[in-house]
C-alpha cells in the first residue's frame, strides 16, 4: 500500500491552496475593516464530544497569514474532547487571525469529523474486527481524510487503484471472475488480491484460488455468516456495503476480519468548533 506522507511541507502547501481559495482576488475585505494593532487572544473550544485532529493544519493556517501568530496547542491530535474543552489558544493581531478562522477551522472540522465517525465504528465493531475507510474520498482530499481515519483507531484500505488488485462486481459483470482471479494470481508481483463476491454461487467458484482477501458486498446476516465459515481459515474476509452504526455490531459478530466503511470519508458530520474571543 502506498504510504500516505502527511510532513509539515505538505500540510503547509496544502494550506496555502487553501488560503489562495479565500482570498482571491481582493483578500478578506471585511477583516481589513478591524484594526490590526489590536492585540487579541482567542480560544479554540470544541462545541461537542469528540475526537480531534487537524491541528497542524490550523496552525499553519494561521502562521502563514502572520508569523507571529501564537498558536498553543492544548490537546494533540487523535485525542478524545469533551464538550467545551480548550483545545488551543490564538494570540496576534486581530485582522490577521480573523483572516485565517475559516480556513484553520474548516480543516479542525473535517478531520475531526471523519476521527470522530471512525471511532465510534470502531467501538462498536470490537476488537475483533478492524473498520476500514475506501476510496470514496473527496478528489484530492484523500491523504488528510485518511489520515483522519487513523486519529480515530480505523485502519487504510488501499490508497490507490495500484496498490492492489481488487476485482469488484463490475469487473466480474464484465469478463468471468475465475478468470479475472486467475489473470490476477499470475501478475501479481507481491500485490495482495481482493476479491468481492455477493453471493455463495460466486463464492464457491473461486474457493480454492490463492489470493488474500474476501470481500463479501451488501450480503445479509445469515449469507455472510455461512460465507466467513466457509472461508475464515484460507482467507482474510471483509464485509461492505451500506454498513451504519446500528448494523456494524451484528456484522462484526459474524467472525469477519475487518468492515469497510465508505461513509467515514464521503459523508462523515464536520465537528462543531468555535474561536471565542
Amino acid at each position: 500500500m502506498s504510504k500516505i506522507k502527511l510532513s509539515e511541507n505538505f500540510i503547509r502547501n496544502t494550506v496555502k491552496l487553501a488560503l489562495n481559495e479565500d482570498l482571491f482576488p481582493s483578500g478578506d475585505i471585511t477583516s481589513h475593516l478591524v484594526e490590526n494593532n489590536k492585540l487579541i487572544k482567542v480560544k479554540l473550544i470544541s462545541n461537542q464530544d469528540a475526537i480531534i485532529g487537524g491541528l497542524l493544519f490550523a496552525k499553519h493556517a494561521f502562521l502563514l497569514i502572520d508569523k507571529k501568530i501564537k498558536f498553543v496547542t492544548k490537546k494533540k491530535d487523535g485525542s478524545f474532547v469533551k464538550k467545551k474543552s480548550l483545545i488551543a489558544t490564538i494570540q496576534g493581531k486581530a485582522q490577521n487571525i480573523l483572516i485565517a478562522e475559516r480556513v484553520a477551522l474548516n480543516y479542525l472540522s473535517h478531520i475531526s469529523g471523519i476521527a470522530t465517525k471512525t471511532n465510534q465504528f470502531v467501538k462498536l465493531a470490537g476488537k475483533k474486527c478492524k473498520i476500514c475507510c475506501t476510496r470514496k474520498t473527496i478528489p484530492n482530499l484523500r491523504v488528510i481524510q485518511k489520515y483522519a481515519v487513523k486519529l480515530g483507531g480505523g485502519t487504510n484500505h488501499r490508497f490507490n487503484l495500484s496498490d492492489e488488485y481488487l476485482i469488484k462486481d463490475n469487473h466480474i459483470s464484465s469478463s468471468d471472475i475465475k478468470r479475472l482471479v486467475s489473470l490476477a494470481i499470475k501478475n501479481k508481483k507481491g500485490r495482495k488480491i481482493t476479491v468481492e463476491v455477493d453471493n455463495l454461487n460466486q463464492l464457491k467458484k473461486i474457493i480454492g484460488l490463492k489470493f488474500n482477501t474476501i470481500l463479501f458486498d451488501n450480503m445479509n446476516i445469515k449469507n455472510l455468516r455461512a460465507a466467513v465459515k466457509l472461508t475464515k481459515n484460507y482467507y482474510e474476509t471483509e464485509a461492505s456495503g451500506n454498513v451504519t452504526l446500528k448494523k456494524v455490531k451484528l456484522i462484526a459478530a459474524t467472525g469477519v476480519d475487518r468492515i469497510s466503511v465508505g461513509s467515514l470519508t464521503h459523508s462523515a458530520p464536520a465537528v462543531d468548533l468555535k474561536l471565542e474571543i
